[in-house]
């Protein structure tokens, strides 16, 4: 037995990189689910395309960094790399031809059963081919550049995430043979702003067509000197695991700048190409990219099924989700003042169901506010045209003390937030993104307020984003509060932010890397103390992963000593439930639907006295050891009401519910409960009378 197989049957974990790509399943099973609007499975098959676009990116990337590492290296690692890497490509194969087969025998039919066809080049009518002609010679040719490739092996490089058409040339005649030529042309999507073009709609019919298929159609007159034609498409994706977070020293600001950069020049994580090429011309792009045969991947036809996002939806509302109007929330909507709300009592709000108009309220009333002396917040992942960092470089503009922690290290919206960084710099704010060896994960806000003379601190705390456009698709909690108990707390983690002196003291706030991972120790070992007393102990632990060997491993000791545990994993989830002697006391659920399922929960029984915490961490070691995360504890009976009632939901929910294996949750008693359909009609339930539920958008 290797020393790898030995750790493996001590420690029964599910592979991280497995786990995922179960996840991912979970996405593509939404596009075969027929219950689901047929524009929103089209939608759910673009979501697992991009899912797996930055796999590759990402973790098949690192992957093959760990497999170049030194045996010994190697050895010391829980899995064996090579052995991940080709359990990924083989599960990656194994979903991509069902992907393509939901495509061809689920998705094509069923829009043709709508009326919306998905054209080729060789389904064109005359009467259509004269359309498209007309648009490529007045819309499309003016932006394509062809490459013709020569017989050396002069690099070629292909841009990241980017359609290529490899097309071969060749014009065989009687006389005499010209040698075939290869092109590579680049899809233009970003200039076009789609992937797809309309064609007329004729009789009630309606028609669309890849670009790739328009200029297969017209490469006849593209190429005049040539007769015979035949275009595959590829695409690359590069490396995007920058290793910035073992930089800790200089401007990190123009570390990432050059990371970003190259960026783009990343090594290939892998060509995606279309199963049809010749062995001939995949030679040539191999030959003149620098691609090797461990960086292909058998793809389709069409490559960027994320372009699917842009799918046009012809107007028809019925092959959508039926519209859920924003809430508003029961009591916050009455209150003309944010700030003089939330000093009466604590505000918990629940996205996407109701609005995150109350958080741009917050912040633009407290910009304006001449009493507000201070304004604090952490930004991870904020909106393009951030209503919050407005608001921001507003209240800074205006005198007030800003202080701003940027997070340059959220991986893909770093051009974003070095955007923001910039301008509130400009405006005179505080600016942090600096932090040595801590990527800042944690959604904080705290405002500070003069009040007769006293100052008097407001927390925003929340397990989503500072981005009013994911808001309306992420499911998240977030908590408005003037409570000193969490206040000060949250006072202390700016107080680091700004002097970094890590003598800290948390009295109620949980907060990685200081201590929240001892916290959440203490809060098992209780439980296993009380199961092992013989009184009711239990847990409910709702996150998007579940990684980390450590708690994995304390949650087994849990089991085994009697504790239940119900988990609501919504991604990776390395634990293995139901062993017996081991994890038989553990359950694990996740749910895909809708809404991208946001939040992290952790409910303690303790005796019948619960505690709850909310969160933005999951249970990873990159969240627990090496991030800023705030968990923060529900201390209103109301509002600990309203969560237990969602997670409750969440648990009896047996439409959108799958076990660790993927297989649909199915009870003997079925409910026909489907969680994030019934938290917005519970959320409804609770808006008083006379009062219009639904929040007006501006």
């Amino acid at each position: 037995m290797t020393e790898t197989e030995h750790k493996k049957a001590q420690e029964p974990f599910i592979n991280r990189e497995l786990s995922w790509l179960a996840f991912n399943y979970r996405v593509l099973q939404e596009a075969k689910d027929k219950r689901v609007p047929l524009l929103e499975r089209v939608k759910f098959m673009a979501i697992f395309s991009s899912n797996l676009d930055e796999y590759f990116k990402v973790r098949v990337a690192t992957l093959k960094r760990l497999i170049k590492l030194k045996k010994k290296t190697r050895q010391k690692l829980s899995d064996d790399p090579t052995d991940t890497f080709e359990q990924v490509i083989q599960e990656v194969k194994r979903q991509q031809e069902e992907f393509g087969k939901v495509f061809r025998e689920g998705i094509l039919p069923d829009l043709h059963q709508a009326n919306i066809h998905l054209l080729t080049e060789h389904d064109l009518n005359a009467e259509q081919g004269k359309w498209v002609q007309q648009y490529f010679e007045e819309t499309l040719q003016p932006l394509l550049l062809p490459i013709i490739l020569d017989d050396t092996e002069t690099h070629l490089f292909l841009h990241d995430q980017t359609v290529y058409l490899a097309i071969c040339l060749s014009e065989p005649t009687d006389e005499n043979t010209k040698p075939a030529k290869v092109a590579m042309l680049e899809i233009p999507t970003k200039k076009l702003g789609s992937r797809f073009v309309k064609l007329p709609t004729v009789d009630g019919q309606r028609y669309v067509m890849f670009i790739d298929d328009v200029i297969r159609y017209c490469l006849p007159h593209l190429f005049p000197a040539y007769n015979k034609f035949e275009a595959h498409a590829v695409k690359v994706s590069r490396d995007a695991e920058l290793d910035i977070e073992e930089e800790v020293s200089g401007n990190m600001m123009a570390k990432i700048m050059r990371s970003l950069k190259k960026r783009e020049n990343g090594y290939p994580a892998r060509l995606l190409y279309d199963p049809e090429t010749p062995q001939a011309l995949l030679g040539a792009i191999m030959a003149h990219t620098g691609v090797t045969e461990e960086e292909l991947v058998e793809g389709s036809k069409y490559h960027n099924f994320r372009d699917f996002f842009g799918f046009p939806d012809f107007n028809m509302p019925d092959f959508k989700y039926k519209p859920q109007p924003t809430l508003v929330h029961p009591w916050l909507e009455q209150e003309p003042n944010m700030l003089e709300a939330i000093k009466k009592r604590d505000a918990l709000v629940h996205y996407p169901y109701q609005s995150f108009d109350y958080v741009l309220r917050l912040f633009r009333e407290a910009a304006d506010d001449p009493k507000v002396t201070a304004m604090s917040a952490t930004l991870y992942r904020v909106a393009n045209n951030s209503a919050i960092a407005k608001a921001l470089v507003k209240a800074a503009k205006r005198g007030k003390l800003v202080t701003v922690v940027v997070e340059l290290k959220a991986r893909f919206d770093e051009e974003s937030n070095i955007f923001w960084a910039g301008k509130l710099q400009k405006a005179g704010a505080t600016v942090i993104f600096d932090i040595p060896d801590l990527k800042v994960h944690s959604k904080l806000g705290l405002i500070t307020r003069n009040e007769n003379g006293k100052l008097i601190n407001y927390a925003y705390l929340s397990t989503g984003n500072y981005n009013e456009d994911t808001a309306t698709t992420y499911a998240d909690h977030a908590l408005f509060t003037s409570d000193t108990r969490l206040t000060k707390d949250v006072e202390q983690v700016f107080n680091f932010f700004i002097d970094r002196q890590t003598n800290k003291e948390f009295k109620h706030l949980l907060v990685a890397p200081f201590n929240m991972r001892e916290r959440f120790v203490e809060l098992i070992d209780r439980e296993i103390k009380n199961a092992k007393k013989g009184l009711p102990a239990s847990m409910t632990l709702k996150m998007n992963a579940l990684q980390d060997g450590r708690m994995i491993k304390k949650l087994y000791k849990a089991s085994q000593a009697g504790v239940k545990v119900q988990l609501l994993v919504r991604g990776i989830c390395c634990l293995v439930p139901g062993v017996e002697g081991l994890s038989e006391n553990i359950t694990v659920r996740s749910i895909v639907d809708r809404y991208l399922e946001h939040a992290r929960v952790y409910i303690f029984h303790n005796n019948g006295k619960e505690e709850y915490y909310i969160a933005s961490a999951d249970w990873m070691t990159r969240n627990l050891n090496r991030r800023i995360e705030v968990g923060f504890p529900l201390l209103q009976p109301e509002l600990v009401e309203e969560v237990q009632h969602i997670i409750d939901l969440q648990l009896t929910d047996d439409t959108k519910t799958r076990n660790i294996d993927n297989s649909y949750v199915q009870p003997p008693a079925p409910t026909n409960i489907r969680a994030q359909y019934e938290t917005y009609n519970y959320l409804r339930s609770l808006i008083p009378e006379g009062i219009n539920p639904e929040r007006k958008q501006e």
